[in-house]
């Protein structure tokens, strides 16, 4: 038998140790994912704009037992997401997972939105990823992972005008895909997508709840919102060895809104 054949998929499923950067992480879903990476055992650097919130975040987290690292981080300015990956190493030595998290919406009349409402979404939604991924990769070793969180709203149409945060949310799709290209094989650095439907956060809790329930009425199997462990378990899956033969894939966890 040989050693590959000998070793157990639960194990594939820990990070212990491994090193995670997590942007967008003050709030909603990334603070989530952090917790979630702390309770897997990884070791955390944690990227927001708002500093404030974040620090509060690790200092829970800490006393729980991880070990965080934090930065003031604006993916949209490719500078601050070099500085937070060179944050990690400082503390860890390397960075073995991204998980491109930050992103902003956008509700806006395609003919009344401007174009700095719209370049604001792209910039952070789609450049910030990439700045982010390219930050990461020039340092990762083969076996790294890069989980990038696009949207079911870059797969399907939405229930309310969101041109920019559509156009952007497909496109990270778009952006996975040709990064999977260039670095898995030549590089050993997987890269994939996550595509969350509607899920029980910050940002939909400013949606009005009877349009957003009949929208899931009519497009999800399940309908419903998701629950954040729901999603947090696809993207530690995405981030561990246990999928180590996954790349270039969008996984939607959407309760069947794209399946429809």
């Amino acid at each position: 038998m040989s050693e590959i054949e000998r070793v157990r998929a639960i194990d594939r499923f820990r990070l212990d140790g491994k090193v995670v950067v997590i942007t967008g992480a003050s709030s909603g879903l990334g603070a989530g994912f952090a917790r979630a990476f702390a309770d897997a055992g990884a070791r955390l650097v944690l990227g927001a704009r708002r500093a404030d919130a974040l620090s509060e975040l690790a200092g829970d987290l800490r006393a729980a037992g991880a070990r965080v690292v934090t930065r003031a981080t604006d993916v949209a300015d490719p500078d601050a997401c070099a500085a937070l990956v060179e944050a990690g190493r400082a503390e860890f030595g390397r960075i073995d997972v991204l998980v491109n998290n930050a992103g902003v919406g956008s509700a806006v009349p395609a003919l009344r939105e401007t174009p700095d409402q719209f370049r604001q979404v792209v910039e952070v939604n789609l450049m910030g990823s990439y700045w982010m991924a390219q930050a990461c990769a020039r340092v990762m070793a083969p076996g790294s992972s890069i989980v990038n969180i696009a949207s079911v709203l870059g797969l399907i149409k939405s229930y309310n005008p969101q041109a920019a945060y559509s156009a952007s949310k497909a496109a990270v799709i778009g952006l996975t895909r040709d990064l999977s290209q260039q670095w898995s094989g030549r590089r050993g650095i997987r890269v994939n997508a996550i595509a969350p439907g509607y899920f029980a956060s910050e940002m939909t809790a400013a949606i009005p709840s009877g349009p957003l329930q009949e929208f899931i009425d009519r497009t999800s199997t399940l309908k419903r919102v998701g629950q954040q462990h729901e999603l947090d378990a696809a993207v530690l899956f995405l981030a561990a060895d246990a999928s180590s033969y996954i790349t270039g894939i969008t996984l939607p966890v959407d309760g069947g809104m794209s399946g429809h």
